[in-house]
């Protein structure tokens, strides 16, 4: 492991523990963890869940392919669009805890599991897209386009573009996600 991961990942799993999205444990199961580096320099916690992902039997949902998005998008002729990203959308969502033990990975001699959906599990971000879909459709959203985390919504002017992302975003939030506000971008 990179020397200079080792305090920066130490502390992510620390408060990853004090926010209740991993939790200490005894498994037989054990993943082992690759911290990475992100464009930000920043470093970014990563659990190899190949062997995981291998036994997984798939599921049948299927997510859009991004080119049928993007023809649906073109397809608007809006002149206004705007971006909503869901802030660490995967960590919002609860893992069933008789599923736990399975996600187990080792940090410096303790063992700890995700108590929430992990980001490296091959069905998380199916899983992800499906319930925040289905958050949006009971919550009467707007009309918009969704990819995993991501949403965007478009309009003719400004003014209905912003009102259509408030609504969105009132949505999300009473449902317990979490929106970064740097990261929405427009009306543009």
């Amino acid at each position: 492991m990179n020397r200079d991961a080792v305090v920066p990942i130490h502390k992510m799993i620390c408060e990853l523990e004090s926010q209740g999205v991993v939790s200490k444990t005894h498994s037989p199961f054990n993943s082992p963890i690759w911290p990475v580096r992100k464009s930000d320099r920043e470093w970014r916690l990563i659990v190899d869940n190949r062997g995981l992902n291998e036994v997984t039997p798939p599921l049948s949902a299927a997510l859009l392919d991004m080119l049928e998005l993007q023809y649906d998008l073109e397809s608007k002729a809006a002149k206004w669009y705007a971006t909503i990203d869901i802030a660490n959308a995967f960590f919002s969502i609860p893992l069933a805890t008789e599923c736990r033990p399975q996600f187990a990975f080792t940090w410096r001699d303790v063992q700890y599991t995700w108590k929430r959906l992990p980001q490296g599990w091959k069905h998380s971000p199916i899983i992800c897209h499906g319930l925040i879909q289905a958050v949006l459709e009971n919550g009467e959203a707007p009309e918009q386009l969704q990819y995993i985390d991501d949403i965007i919504v478009w309009g003719n002017t400004a003014m209905e573009v912003f009102e259509k992302g408030e609504k969105i975003i009132q949505i999300l939030l009473e449902a317990g996600f979490a929106i970064k506000k740097s990261k929405v971008k427009g009306p543009a």
